[in-house]
């Protein structure tokens, strides 16, 4: 039906109507693009796309487990990805494999010059493998993010606020020995000598912080060199790991070498057996020959709880009898030698009763002769003077002479005996 045929109240609604889908249209193209917009503003935050990046670079000796867009890890985050893989040239014959990645911000300020490594690790037991880079432990920052210029040293001491530039550089003395001054010192702490070891001097203005990368460290100069889109990235040194499947290989070939002496364990493993089960049999034979001893064993240890009868197992009827016969001649010795003592004794008794009567006597005797003790006396001084009348007789002089010896020395004369007054005034 033609638009002209409706009525006018029909051509009204249906414009109504378009009016309306229209909009709707309208509408849901805006939504569409704004959740389209708002996915792609997500997806770059999330991946931060909108985030500095510092490119780095190591080695690999192979590709194996490894693909671009894989992360890299550090401290168990992700914190960036790999870019590039190619393969060196075939005269380079110490590196394989150049591996290009970016490291987000903040995370790589975690990568200082010493103590900051690569590390190709493996990930499951498929051969998947990681690039993981550790925290650095010492030296200068990787990157840095301040306006780099190069001046002369009377330039750097006429500068103003020496407190807010930094030294970009490693000053050396003549030698290269001694390091004068080290890297992102502030000018003002910088000696003079230092100053005038050097020509020309590095520095970094601190009072503005740019959102890019201006200097990156250039380790055989011992300097930051200015940072450009086409610079080199910064290397970090490679610390790999072998593959699962390389270990399995070499895991393979050791048990390949093992099987030979598995295979005679097992065959010792077996005479072994084969000898303990002979060793059985002979033990069952050897028990069969014990039970007659042990029989008897339990019969003795069954009367050792009667009285004697540890006496009987050890000691014949013989011993017995003639232990008994010594015990009976023993008695009987000593009950003759109790009579002997006995009869001993009373003799003893009856000669102690005779000298007693034999000593009363004499004592009766004596106090009945009082005159005796003066008789004895007198014979007594009678012998002496006989004994004195010999030895003055001409014919036994001789025989009563005395011995020579030497005569005492003389005395001296005696001192007289004063009073202690008179010895006092003397």
């Amino acid at each position: 039906m033609a638009l002209q045929d409706l009525t006018p109240q029909l051509r009204t609604r249906l414009s109504r109507m378009e009016r309306l889908v229209g909009w709707f249209v309208a509408l849901a193209m805006a939504l569409l693009a704004f959740g389209f917009v708002y996915y792609v503003y997500h997806t770059a935050e999330r991946k931060g796309w909108f985030l500095t990046k510092a490119p780095y670079y190591t080695f690999t000796d192979r590709a194996t487990g490894l693909k671009v867009g894989d992360p890299v890890m550090l401290m168990g985050l992700a914190v960036g990805q790999i870019t590039r893989m190619d393969p060196m040239p075939p005269d380079e014959f110490y590196h394989n494999i150049y591996v290009e990645f970016e490291i987000k911000d903040p995370y790589y300020g975690y990568l200082w010059t010493q103590g900051s490594r690569a590390k190709i690790t493996t990930a499951d037991l498929l051969g998947k493998r990681i690039l993981e880079v550790t925290k650095g432990s010492g030296g200068y920052p990787t990157y840095v993010f301040y306006e780099l210029s190069e001046i002369s040293p009377e330039e750097a001491r006429a500068l103003p606020d020496l407190a807010q530039w930094l030294l970009g550089q490693e000053i050396w003395d003549e030698s290269g020995t001694n390091l004068l001054a080290a890297a992102k010192t502030p000018l003002a702490d910088v000696p003079p000598s230092a100053l005038n070891a050097c020509t020309n001097l590095v520095i970094m203005n601190t009072s503005e912080e740019r959102k890019l990368m201006t200097g990156i460290w250039n380790d055989r100069e011992g300097r930051y060199d200015p940072y450009t889109r086409k610079s080199k990235p910064y290397p970090l040194v490679p610390d790999e790991s072998a593959a699962v499947t390389e270990r399995l290989e070499k895991l393979m070939e050791e048990v390949e070498r093992a099987l030979p002496n598995i295979l005679r364990l097992t065959n010792q493993l077996a005479a072994v057996l084969s000898n303990s089960a002979s060793l059985t049999s002979n033990l069952n034979a050897v028990t069969l020959d014990a039970r007659p001893a042990v029989s008897n064993l339990t019969a003795i240890t069954a009367r050792l709880d009667q009285p004697g009868a540890l006496g009987e197992w050890l000691f014949s009827t013989n011993i017995n009898r003639q232990i008994e016969d010594a015990l009976a001649t023993t008695d009987a010795a000593i009950a003759r030698a109790d009579t002997n003592l006995t009869a001993l004794a009373e003799n003893l008794g009856r000669s102690l009763d005779n000298l007693a009567d034999l000593t009363s006597s004499l004592s009766g005797q004596v106090q009945a002769n009082t005159n005796i003790l003066s008789e004895i006396s007198r014979a007594i001084v009678d012998a002496d003077t006989f004994i004195q009348g010999l030895k003055r007789h001409w014919l036994l002089r001789s025989a009563f002479r005395a011995r020579e010896t030497n005569a005492p020395a003389p005395p001296g004369p005696a001192m007289p005996v004063r009073s202690p007054k008179d010895s006092g005034q003397r």
